[in-house]
């Protein structure tokens, strides 16, 4: 890549970044679509149906749901090979723990979508193994979502994300409500099941529960959970300059409504696995922000020199203070690199890099303008 290129960065969008959110999508919606199975399943088995709406109608509806799931799972597959940025293959699918990356949770990605094949290829063997082999592989369904739900959590980006959690506690509400009910239901099966499955909807859960806490929602999570030592220093893996932010709150503000500052530093970029690019601007800030500035961007190298973003990281620490405000860049056009901060007390300040490089020397200089969140249409110029 030509760092010197009049365009050094592309928009970020393309190919690449969709494949970032179709796997993101797919994963959550297939996790959806194994809960309302779940439920539908247990629903079925207790023989429940409504006053207008005929029982054998819930076993279909469960049936394709199921299917579609497996859909959705495939789709979670096929996107997530095809992104380039971890080592994963399709063999990585079925075979679990033997892939690099996040083994033990990409793991159970493969257990779940296992079983959920053996679930609907004894299904549609079902005539020829008989009604008890079917059963009892039956009820691998119900082993299948908390696997899933803890592959979601281990594995995906969104763990720390308020509405990944929300969504995750509804899905967990929902089988758990739906084990309860049955079991409920079930007034003449053994005392021994019925506490056993009523114990378990509750255990399971809160173990669930425990280990996000102590795990996923953790800052140190990527290197704990198994990512490769190359990617983690990847951009999209830290949230400020090579992990060096700190859980402890700035002591220094960020400027509030508009500023200008100059800005002076160096570039330089790197060639990581499976041919991506990482382009790293660090440098100093002088004049309406005093104080040290991060930009990391990864991504695809493009024709004439730019790159097509994947991730992005940037940090600003103010004069002072002692810990990195992270941020994201949302926008790029040429030498402008537009960002969203983070700063002290939910406070968002829109930040425009305009930037002047020199490829011989490696070094950048310009401005920075910046501008807290709703003051003005933009940063000014």
């Amino acid at each position: 890549m030509s760092i010197g290129s009049p365009v050094f960065l592309a928009a970020a969008t393309g190919s690449s970044k969709t494949l970032w959110y179709l796997t993101r999508g797919t994963g959550v919606v297939a996790l959806l679509l194994l809960t309302v199975g779940i439920v539908l399943g247990v629903m079925g088995s207790a023989r429940w149906k409504a006053p207008r709406l005929p029982r054998f109608l819930v076993f279909g509806l469960h049936r394709n749901v199921t299917l579609l799931a497996l859909a959705f799972v495939a789709a979670h597959v096929v996107t997530t090979v095809a992104d380039s940025f971890a080592p994963i293959g399709y063999q990585d699918a079925i075979v679990p723990f033997l892939s690099p990356y996040r083994p033990i949770w990409l793991g159970l990605g493969a257990v779940a979508f296992d079983l959920l094949l053996a679930l609907i290829v004894t299904s549609l063997l079902r005539a020829r193994i008989g009604l008890r082999s079917w059963r009892l592989v039956h009820w691998l369904a119900y082993a299948s979502w908390p696997v899933a739900l803890v592959h979601a959590l281990g594995t995906g980006s969104d763990a720390r994300t308020g509405w990944l959690a929300l969504f995750a506690l509804a899905c967990t509400a929902a089988v758990v409500l739906s084990v309860l009910w049955r079991v409920g239901a079930a007034a003449g099966a053994p005392p021994r099941v019925r506490v056993g499955a009523a114990a378990a909807a509750f255990v399971v859960p809160l173990g669930i529960l425990v280990w996000a806490a102590s795990g996923p929602l953790q800052r140190d999570w990527a290197a704990r959970a198994g990512t490769p030592r190359s990617l983690l220093g990847r951009v999209g893996q830290v949230s400020s300059p090579a992990s060096a932010v700190t859980a402890a709150a700035p002591t220094v503000s960020l400027p509030s409504g508009r500023f200008d500052a100059s800005f002076n530093g160096t570039i330089k970029s790197s060639t990581v696995g499976s041919g991506l690019v990482v382009v790293v601007i660090d440098g100093s800030a002088a004049g309406g922000f005093d104080g040290r500035v991060h930009v990391a961007l990864r991504g695809v190298p493009i024709g004439g020199g730019g790159v097509e973003m994947l991730a992005s990281s940037v940090g600003l620490l103010p004069r002072g203070a002692s810990a990195w405000y992270p941020g994201t860049v949302v926008g790029l056009q040429g030498q402008l690199v537009s960002a969203d901060v983070q700063g002290s007390g939910g406070q968002r300040v829109h930040v425009l890099f305009a930037l002047r490089i020199n490829a011989g020397s490696g070094r950048v200089t310009g401005s920075i303008h910046g501008r807290s969140g709703g003051e003005g249409s933009g940063p000014s110029a």
